[in-house]
């Protein structure tokens, strides 16, 4: 694989180790030294060239480096890079040397779950901005130490999730911030809020996301370095259906359909109900008993906040008449259709919400938190995460939101951490 004459395979790997301690932020993004200030270029890196990293393609920037352990993936997305303008971009396998490079800016983490949390803390340690996807970590754990190290080297981070600030919301035929207008102007009263998420009110959930059990082993294609893909997570002998477009459906992984649409539909209602920095004080599920390695469908979750607020997933669209939101006074259905008399006419003459950063080179160049941040994003992933573990051991759950650890039960808190493969262990 390519990369800077300047920077040997030797000089690189043996570097990594100080990524732990040190936090390098590159000349080019202070504007130093004669080198390109941010506000006339932003340099970006793409680590993972699956199906996702096609959007990530064309957002602003010019790209300097893709890697993939998939030559075969790395070889066509470069291609597609290199088409639309990006004639310097590079080829890489190791990660770890897309983020080494210090003429790199921003790097996007477009891989399965299980590496999000180990990529975005070297690439804050080395002094770059962070560009995720969904859903933000893998488990509560990672993404306490995805938010720690963000923000100890005072870089800016984003997801890949927008709907808390632009689009309608998926199928419910509305803005998330028209929403949280009404909510905000007492048009349905106050709390506790019901939020309901199911194909009634715009929110498929996605089941076609499900493991398969009792695989056969397979032989490793010679293209795929299947033990890097692995990384952090359990070794499991290689089955096609395990990686790329299916990875979704094994625990080790991600969490099937609330893994992959999860932060998507819950950060939005975290930012309408205005609790963003808050958490549920318990989860209850009604599901089938989960194999310990595939996901499976849900029929039901429900989160409670201390306030008696829920959010219901509504796996099976059981409530036919649903509300996606009901207050004390009031609620509003798909559509923004609601019951309160006037309400056409009564939200018009409400303030809106508070303006915010949706601009990511924005954020970077004047040191502002993007709209969907580590910390806010924090919160809603920690939701999925704490469906996933309810779902997984198909039981209720209580959960103390200061201490971050459920209530009584230790099966559950194992699973606030996973435990990494001695080679890739957090680097925290």
């Amino acid at each position: 694989m390519k990369q800077p004459k300047s920077i040997s395979r030797r000089k690189v790997l043996g570097s990594l180790a100080s990524l732990a301690s040190i936090s390098i932020v590159p000349s080019r993004v202070l504007g130093l030294n004669g080198q390109t200030p941010p506000s006339e270029e932003l340099t970006r890196g793409i680590l993972g060239c699956g199906g996702i990293s096609m959007s990530h393609l064309n957002m602003p920037g010019r790209i300097l480096a893709l890697c993939d352990v998939d030559s075969q993936r790395l070889e066509q997305r470069t291609k597609q890079a290199i088409q639309m303008g990006n004639k310097d971009a590079q080829t890489y396998d190791d990660f770890r040397e897309v983020i080494a490079r210090n003429d790199i800016d921003i790097i996007h983490t477009c891989t399965p779950p299980h590496w999000h949390a180990h990529m975005a803390i070297a690439a804050a340690k080395a002094g770059k901005h962070v560009w995720g996807e969904k859903p933000m970590s893998r488990t509560i754990g990672e993404g306490q130490a995805m938010v720690k190290a963000i923000q100890e080297a005072d870089v800016r981070f984003r997801l890949n999730t927008w709907f808390r600030f632009k689009d309608n919301f998926y199928g419910s035929g509305v803005t998330a911030r028209q929403v949280k207008k009404a909510v905000d102007g007492g048009l349905i009263g106050d709390g506790p809020y019901k939020v309901t998420l199911s194909g009634v009110t715009g929110f498929n959930w996605k089941f076609n996301w499900s493991g398969k059990t009792d695989l056969p082993v397979q032989q490793v294609p010679d293209h795929f370095n299947y033990d890097t893909w692995l990384g952090p997570a359990p070794y499991r002998p290689y089955h096609a259906h395990r990686t790329h477009g299916t990875f979704r459906g094994y625990w080790d992984y991600d969490g099937g359909g609330l893994g992959d649409m999860g932060q998507h539909y819950l950060d939005p209602v975290q930012y309408i109900l205005g609790k963003d920095k808050e958490l549920p004080v318990s989860v209850e599920v009604d599901a089938d008993p989960q194999d310990a390695d595939a996901v499976g469908s849900f029929r039901r979750i429900t989160y409670t906040y201390a306030d008696g607020t829920s959010i219901v997933l509504d796996g099976e669209n059981k409530d036919k008449d649903a509300a996606f939101i009901e207050g004390s006074e009031g609620k509003i259905f798909k559509g923004f259709k609601s019951d309160v008399a006037g309400f056409d006419g009564k939200i018009k003459l409400l303030p809106e919400p508070e303006a915010q950063v949706t601009d990511f080179h924005q954020a970077i160049r004047e040191k502002k938190k993007f709209a969907l941040n580590e910390e806010n994003g924090f919160h809603s992933c920690t939701l999925i995460n704490l469906g996933k573990i309810a779902h997984r051991l198909n039981q209720n759950l209580k959960f103390d939101p200061k201490a971050i650890k459920f209530v009584d039960n230790p099966l559950a808190d194992s699973l606030i951490n996973q435990r990494d493969r001695e080679k890739w262990k957090l680097p925290v």
